[in-house]
């Protein structure tokens, strides 16, 4: 809250996204205002976090996520949810996820000293299995 109108990006992100886990936690939205709300947050989060990165000279945005560390088919859903079909709702909540463990690796770990970032090879599998399964929904939107 000191931080006023200037809330660093990863944490106004990972509010918006945590806001529509309890959104979705609450059982009260219908599928369509959940891919909505999933995706404004999903879309934001891309657009913030590799905002910081473009330069004078636009740069395409994989190339931007690629720098950063953020899975490729995140930014192949953003695309969708900003040009295309909107996607299910459980790519929705998988990029959620998986963008919510990017802040946590990427931001959090590092405020907290790192305590959050100790992973097991299970949850590293977990997380290659999760990448493949949205790689091919991307093959699916083609």
């Amino acid at each position: 809250s000191r931080y006023g109108p200037k809330m660093p990006l990863a944490v106004d992100c990972t509010a918006e996204l945590i806001r529509c886990k309890v959104l979705d936690s609450s059982g009260r939205l219908k599928s369509h205002e959940l891919i909505l709300s999933y995706g404004l947050a999903l879309v934001r989060f891309v657009n913030l976090i590799t905002e910081r990165k473009q330069k004078m000279v636009s740069i395409p945005l994989r190339q931007l996520a690629r720098e950063v560390d953020i899975p490729i088919w995140v930014v192949d859903l953003r695309h969708e949810l900003t040009h295309g079909k909107l996607p299910r709702l459980a790519l929705c909540r998988k990029g959620c996820d998986v963008v919510l463990d990017w802040l946590r690796k990427t931001y959090w770990s590092r405020q907290l000293g790192n305590n959050l970032c100790e992973e097991s090879e299970d949850e590293e599998e977990e997380q290659e299995g999760v990448e493949a399964n949205a790689e091919l929904d991307n093959d699916a939107w083609e």
